[in-house]
């Protein structure tokens, strides 16, 4: 029996679409929730930040907050990537200021938590393994793909730009909606889409599996906002469009979502709905009946597959009920960890101040000694200092004598030389003055 050709091709394409499935320890975002609801982290994902931890809501994560600036944002996948065909889906906004500059980079490296962190491309050192960043690379939206085989430091390089391999311009800044990035390895090509539209393509470029996924933001001084909304990672055996069946993947993640969410409640007890917030923002009212594993009875389950499909359901939801629960122990422990080692250096810390304290005594008797050290010093240079008077006046008072002594017969002679001296000078001048005045005689 044949088929027309294009019933051929329709079925070919649906046995390779069937092929797909989600690898959701490798992805969020995909689902109506990025994280458990009560829940402050991605499951199976870690999060990085310099100042600050990057913010996580409901429907994203926000790696750089629009101010202040110089911050730096990380979000790090803790599974590795197992398989060499696979597609990854990347949604992403920024916001800022006109003038605004940061950049996002998209990781594909090994052992990126702690390789990289939440640097960017130009501070990351060595890593092995492909980053895309995505920046205000001469002046306008730019892609650019980064290769490195863990040899070259890309921190201490002259010119990080020219080890780009392949780039594509796009604008992406304050558009008010996400812009969608996706990465394809097949087995003879690596492709990178902007918007549903190529980028650039490589034959050359074939990455190796375990290596872990993971985005970073950094922002500059007129800083840019960057959110996160999605990282969702496909594998199959044939990497061609997938179109619907992602989405049917989407849908049954979030099914599964709300299966294992438990209805909130009001104040009486009674179940009320729950609100859910979409990308555009507008909310939706679900039905809190259809997030949940209604009860039934024992006789109404009557085929094996019914019975499957129901304790596979209750499984799986009690398994992310667990995990979630060793999640937040985890978290806890952690927690508890480091105010553990907070309370034994403040401990340590007040145990070095009573030390001190007791020394004060010490101290104290110390200070006793040297006053009354100078005390007894005090008395003593005042006893000196009146022996050194005394003894001063009465050399004063003797010298005194002996002057007065020795002065008084020397002042009578002294006297009659000083009248007998001018005594004699008035003669002189009398003298010459009779003869200049006398008659003068001619022969």
């Amino acid at each position: 029996m044949r088929f027309p050709s294009s019933f051929a091709l329709l079925l070919a394409s649906l046995s390779q679409a069937q092929a797909q499935y989600l690898i959701n320890e490798l992805s969020f975002g995909h689902g109506h929730r990025i994280s458990p609801e009560g829940s402050h982290s991605i499951p199976h994902f870690g999060m990085q930040g310099r100042p600050n931890i990057p913010e996580l809501l409901s429907d994203k994560v926000i790696l750089t907050p629009v101010a202040p600036g110089n911050q730096r944002g990380a979000v790090w996948s803790d599974n590795k990537l197992q398989t060499v065909n696979w597609i990854a889906d990347v949604e992403f906004r920024a916001n800022g200021p006109e003038r605004g500059g940061g950049n996002l980079n998209i990781w594909l490296v090994r052992d990126g938590a702690h390789s990289i962190g939440a640097e960017s491309v130009y501070t990351a050192g060595r890593f092995e393994g492909l980053a895309l960043v995505i920046d205000q690379h001469s002046g306008g939206g730019m892609l650019r793909g980064f290769l490195n085989d863990g040899t070259t430091d890309y921190r201490t390089h002259h010119n990080v730009d020219n080890l780009a391999f392949g780039h594509c311009s796009f604008s992406y800044r304050n558009l008010g909606r996400p812009t969608q990035i996706k990465l394809r390895q097949t087995d003879t090509k690596f492709i990178v889409e902007v918007a549903g539209r190529p980028c650039f393509d490589s034959d050359k470029i074939s990455l190796p599996s375990g290596y872990n996924f993971g985005v970073t933001a950094a922002s500059a001084d007129n800083p840019d906002s960057f959110e996160l909304f999605k990282l969702a990672v496909l594998t199959g055996e044939n990497n061609h469009e997938y179109s619907g069946m992602y989405n049917n993947n989407d849908n049954k993640k979030e099914e599964e979502h709300h299966q294992q969410q438990p209805p909130p409640v009001d104040a009486n007890g009674n179940k009320r709905p729950r609100m859910s917030f979409g990308r555009s923002g507008q909310a939706t009212i679900v039905d809190p009946f259809d997030n949940v594993i209604p009860d039934q009875e024992a006789d109404k389950i009557t085929s094996s597959k019914a019975q499957f499909a129901d304790l596979h359901n209750r499984i799986q939801s009690v398994n992310h009920h667990l995990s979630t629960i060793f999640r937040s122990i985890a978290q806890n422990h952690g927690v508890d960890e480091q105010r553990h080692a907070e309370t034994s250096a403040m401990i340590g810390e007040i145990k070095g101040l009573l030390t001190r304290l007791d020394k004060l005594d010490v101290m104290e008797q110390r200070l006793r000694d040297i006053e009354n050290e100078m005390r007894s010093g005090r008395h003593e240079v005042a006893g000196r200092l009146r022996e050194s008077e005394a003894s001063i006046k009465g050399h004063h008072e003797s010298l005194t004598q002996g002057v007065k002594a020795h002065a008084k017969s020397g002042h009578t002679k002294l006297i009659l030389v000083v009248i007998g001296t001018q005594v004699v000078l008035i003669g002189a001048y009398a003298y010459y003055k009779r003869r200049k005045t006398s008659p003068k005689k001619y022969l």
